[in-house]
């Protein structure tokens, strides 16, 4: 391999250079058939099938996706891959069903759904607003998921370290140092020494780039790409980096079972499976959950897949990837076939990240650092390249997200924020507006990337915020009494109740020191029995050890462990650790007081102080209650508000719905007469409604509906099975 810079070989960036040189070549000639907002946000509405597949998979697949696949692996086991899966899984014959929608609106935002379907301009502003954060959240994630992943292929050496690098070595190697003993043992000089560095939060891996420089010039890359080429590019950017996402996914795959076998003598293509079930623990391959886990058991994962089937709905870049096909069947049909790819893939991501923390779990400090450590490690052997072509399929799936995102969100703020501010202006200045939207977009995402630095915090920030929205989009498509004033008391409880107090409250004096608040989780101990693997072996050991260490300090507790042999059955007693009830990021110490970290969850506190003693509850089960009142508060109110006050005229409904229930035409003449034809009489489809007369609007299903539904429920049960074979292969 050429010697190179960085850590990578020049091979590597003449992969990364050719890949930016194509996708920018291809945004600019995109760019020349621009003309008005319709092209520039949607593309013209001429995508067909094969460009709508990848580009659903290009927006649910970003850098983050892999990365937070693996993470969630290495800290859930086979259950983390499952709740990574839950959501998009259950979605899929729920979006054969809804794709249509989107299409057949014939608007060009989901903004204008809002200002439609409640004739309120506010609310689309509002909803506008919302989504333009939610998406900069999006953006965030993705811009340090992919400074992170760069950091572990770009690691310096011990030898390239800095004097302070090394400083803050020592430092992080002696916090892990400290936090392996038993809290008990330590001196009081050591447990001061403890807080302090935990509090200084010293790293021990250094690389040889700023991750902010690296974000800074992909955030450049992405306006420059999309500002010029709109949409067109944007998909075009999802096709290349969907074809290389996969090929690279699986090429790991062989490279990593063959160091396993090498490595632990064994052979075959079932080699590296037994070699799975031998060294990690026995809890690891439990698809719903073990005891082990705080979160990632079936209810938390069965709630996190409901919820996230929801509010994936309301999402505004829905509009951009399915609003911009020919018709509403090419919409479907890409849709779905796109996010089928996507899950098929988490499973792949999945099995990756098992073999990888085979070969890296006892060293890696941190699991977001698992993908690129295994890239780095397994593909830089090679010497072909290959790590850069990795990183440019990173560097493809983040652009491509980010570009239809900025898409979607300069679409929202230029046409239901500006433009009815300054109206009657040019289609080209509008389209001007809408970059200069994009680049608000990109650097308000950069600037949330290095203010967070963080992909878990920054996780869970973000959920908050589709719940708010997802009911006034569910029933305004479907219940003709979701009206204005139902839509508005939704949204704002909703809003109240999940973002506004939980970052409200804590500010005021007193709250995050007060006793109440400070209640933490006493869950029973569970008992499970297990044949021993070596991971299992070596936590008996390192038990018995510390066991050892407890009794010549006279603060030992029960009988000393037993050894344990492979294979043999035994049985396991997990006792979770406590965790805070109302805290979002748990309790701290301060000089001497307690205090409550990150955002408050009322909802939790309002349980409580109803009666309901969560602290008896899991950790997991606290939190699937949380997700069920996201679920249950916005839908019941607005169900509540739309039966107690008057709906909106009949004539519009009529109207409205009318536009649903006509099927879009590629021919936009031959679609422009027969909306015109529907709208002069809006009972032309009205034999189609499952529920006649009501205010339901859920239509009968037809044999393209049902052979859909056949089709996506088939795919699922695939995903399933191998997911199931996956964790039981070499078992």
């Amino acid at each position: 391999m050429m010697p190179g810079l960085w850590g990578l070989s020049w091979l590597d960036y003449l992969v990364i250079g050719v890949y930016f040189a194509v996708t920018l070549t291809l945004g600019l000639r995109a760019g020349r058939r621009m003309k008005s907002q319709e092209d520039f946000f949607l593309g013209g509405r001429r995508f067909g099938k094969w460009i709508q597949t990848f580009a659903m998979f290009g927006q649910a697949t970003s850098a983050d996706s892999a990365v937070s696949a693996t993470t969630m692996v290495a800290s859930g086991g086979a259950a983390g891959m499952a709740a990574n899966l839950a959501q998009g899984l259950l979605y899929m014959p729920v979006l054969w069903l809804t794709a249509p929608w989107y299409r057949r609106l014939r608007l060009l935002t989901m903004a204008d759904f809002f200002a439609q379907r409640y004739q309120s301009k506010g609310m689309a502003v509002t909803y506008a607003l919302i989504s333009a954060i939610f998406f900069m959240l999006v953006a965030g994630i993705n811009y340090t998921a992919m400074g992170k992943t760069l950091s572990a292929i770009m690691l310096k050496p011990a030898s390239a370290l800095t004097v302070k690098e090394q400083q803050q070595r020592g430092m992080a190697l002696e916090r892990k140092s400290l936090e392996t003993r038993d809290i008990r043992l330590l001196t009081l000089r050591e447990a001061s020494r403890l807080d302090d560095l935990r509090r200084i939060n010293p790293h021990s891996d250094f690389p040889y780039v700023n991750s902010r420089y690296v974000m800074l010039a992909i955030a450049v890359c992405v306006l420059a790409y999309t500002a010029k080429g709109g949409l067109a590019a944007a998909f075009l950017a999802d096709l290349i980096q969907g074809c290389l996402i996969i090929v690279l996914t699986l090429l790991l795959i062989p490279f990593a079972m063959a160091r396993i076998n090498l490595l632990h003598g064994a052979t075959g293509v079932l080699g590296p499976f037994q070699v799975l079930h031998q060294q990690l623990p026995a809890w690891y391959f439990e698809l719903w959950g073990s005891p082990k886990l705080l979160e990632f058991n079936w209810m938390w994962i069965l709630a996190f897949g409901v919820l996230g089937m929801l509010n994936t709905a309301a999402q505004a870049n829905q509009m951009t990837a399915m609003g911009s096909a020919r018709d509403d069947d090419t919409a479907r049909v890409g849709a779905t076939n796109g996010i089928f790819i996507k899950r098929y893939c988490s499973v792949i991501w999945g099995l990756v990240a098992m073999l990888a923390l085979v070969l890296y779990g006892t060293t890696a400090s941190d699991p977001d650092l698992i993908w690129g450590m295994a890239t780095r490690d397994l593909l830089g052997s090679v010497g072909m390249g290959l790590v850069g072509l990795m990183i440019a399929c990173l560097l493809a799936a983040l652009m491509a997200t980010a570009s239809a995102l900025t898409l979607t969100t300069a679409a929202l703020l230029t046409g239901s924020v500006y433009r009815p501010l300054f109206p009657h202006r040019p289609e080209a200045h509008y389209v001007l507006v809408g970059q200069l939207f994009s680049g608000v977009y990109v650097f308000g995402g950069l600037l949330i990337a290095w203010y967070f630095n963080s992909v878990f915090d920054l996780l869970k920030f973000m959920v908050m915020f589709n719940c708010i929205v997802a009911a006034s989009f569910w029933l305004g498509m479907s219940w003709r009494r979701a009206n204005p004033a139902a839509a508005w008391a939704s949204i704002g409880v909703t809003g109240m109740l999940t973002l506004v107090l939980p970052l409200a409250i804590p500010l005021l004096p007193g709250v995050r020191g007060n006793a109440y608040l400070q209640k933490v989780t006493n869950p029973l101990p569970i008992t499970r029995t297990y044949r021993a693997s070596q991971t299992d072996i070596e936590e008996r050991a390192t038990a018995m050890i510390k066991w050892d260490t407890l009794n010549a300090a006279h603060l030992a507790k029960g009988p000393r462990p037993e050894p344990l042999q492979r294979g043999q059955s035994f049985a396991r007693t997990f006792t979770l650790p406590q965790k805070s009830v109302f805290w979002q990021q748990g309790l701290t110490t301060e000089n001497g007081r307690v205090l409550g970290m990150g955002y408050l969850k009322v909802e939790l506190v309002v349980l409580d102080l109803l009666g309901w003693d969560l602290s008896k509850n899991s950790y997991a089960f606290n939190e699937t209650l949380t997700m069920l009142v996201r679920i249950i508060v916005p839908f019941g109110m607005l169900l509540l508000v739309g039966l107690l006050s008057k709906p909106q005229e009949r004539d519009y409904l009529d109207r409205f719905f009318a536009r649903l229930q006509t099927p879009v035409y590629p021919d936009p003449e031959l679609d422009a007469k027969e909306l015109e034809r529907t709208l002069a009489d809006s009972t032309r489809y009205a034999h189609l409604k499952l529920f006649p007369g009501s205010a339901w609007e859920f239509l009968r299903w037809t044999r393209r509906d049902w052979t859909g539904l056949c089709w996506c429920t088939g795919g699922a049960l695939g995903v399933v099975a191998l997911l199931v074979c996956i964790t039981h292969l070499g078992g």
